[in-house]
């Protein structure tokens, strides 16, 4: 066995570079060497530049817009990965898409967030680095081991710093009540729960408030914002239920459509998210988003991965 034999490999598809590179600055390794292109029919086409026989390989590619062009470039990686003989393929997926259909919630509908982790396993993925899944039990859909990070802690320590009086964490739904208990109880804070009616995707009725709103600091928290129109509803229905002021986080900052005007013209004075997909340029030029890096918490996963280390600790901050 040579001294290289298990040697760390990083290396990154195209979906988020930026966040790729913070991560090795974190480890203190470069990005792997590698050749991506498209043939002119749009298929991907990709070469690794340096030999991995043997070598534990690490792929950064959240699976963002466009979706199934990034998710298609990940499975390519991968098998290219597997037939240079790495001895294991990690990839690392801050954003899993697909995931919010996680069942059968209508007769005749897909389980895509099933259909994605049996493509990644038959790709030859080891293991699988994600955070803040759409739904936990989506770890079930896997035969290789899945780690699913926590970015609570990251947006947590932001909230401390504002200092903020007559806090309510409030749940955009019955689904996040959990996530909103937690961070609630870390701050001390009161809780709030949102009663919504989703008609079609993309589109809901909030109905209720449930919990007390009048003369409170209210802070929405929820895994992903897609295209803000449940967000920019429940800002203005707080608001005119008696809240002072408006917040919202969340991990995953999907922004489709017109989600970025939306906030914008929207009651909310700030919205909080990580960097596990990239932000457009109008996102950047909007004061009202702050972008906390999620980069040294995935550093991390992957160094304690690469050495065999409990990766759990990184779950013990309630």
């Amino acid at each position: 066995m040579t001294s290289d034999a298990h040697e760390m490999k990083v290396f990154t598809g195209r979906a988020h570079p930026e966040l790729a590179e913070k991560i090795c600055s974190h480890l203190g390794v470069k990005i792997g060497d590698q050749q991506i292109s498209h043939f002119k029919d749009g298929e991907i086409y990709t070469q690794i530049k340096e030999n991995v026989r043997g070598r534990d390989v690490f792929i950064i590619q959240p699976i963002v817009k466009p979706v199934n062009q990034n998710l298609m470039e990940l499975l390519v990686m991968t098998d290219a990965f597997k037939r240079a003989s790495a001895h294991r393929i990690t990839a690392v997926t801050p954003y899993y898409a697909y995931a919010r259909q996680d069942r059968k919630d209508k007769p005749r509908v897909p389980i895509t967030a099933k259909l994605v982790a049996n493509l990644l396993t038959a790709a030859g993925v080891d293991r699988v680095v994600t955070v803040d899944l759409h739904a936990p039990q989506i770890q079930g859909f896997f035969d290789v081991p899945l780690d699913n990070l926590i970015a609570a802690p990251i947006i947590i320590d932001y909230i401390k710093r504002l200092n903020i009086d007559n806090l309510t964490i409030v749940s955009p739904d019955a689904g996040g009540v959990e996530r909103a208990r937690i961070i609630a109880k870390v701050l001390g804070a009161q809780i709030a729960l949102l009663d919504k009616r989703r008609n079609k995707p993309n589109e809901a009725e909030i109905l209720n408030i449930i919990g007390e709103v009048k003369g409170r600091n209210c802070f929405i928290v929820d895994d992903m914002i897609d295209t803000a129109g449940t967000l920019v509803k429940a800002a203005e229905t707080l608001v005119n239920n008696g809240a002072v002021s408006v917040r919202a986080a969340a991990t995953h900052p999907i922004f489709s459509d017109v989600a970025i005007e939306r906030i914008k013209d929207s009651k909310l004075i700030e919205v909080i998210v990580t960097d596990s997909i990239p932000l457009s340029d109008d996102a950047k030029k909007l004061k009202k988003i702050s972008q906390l890096s999620i980069g040294v918490l995935l550093g991390e996963a992957i160094s304690r991965i690469h050495n065999n280390s409990s990766v759990s600790s990184l779950f013990d901050w309630r």
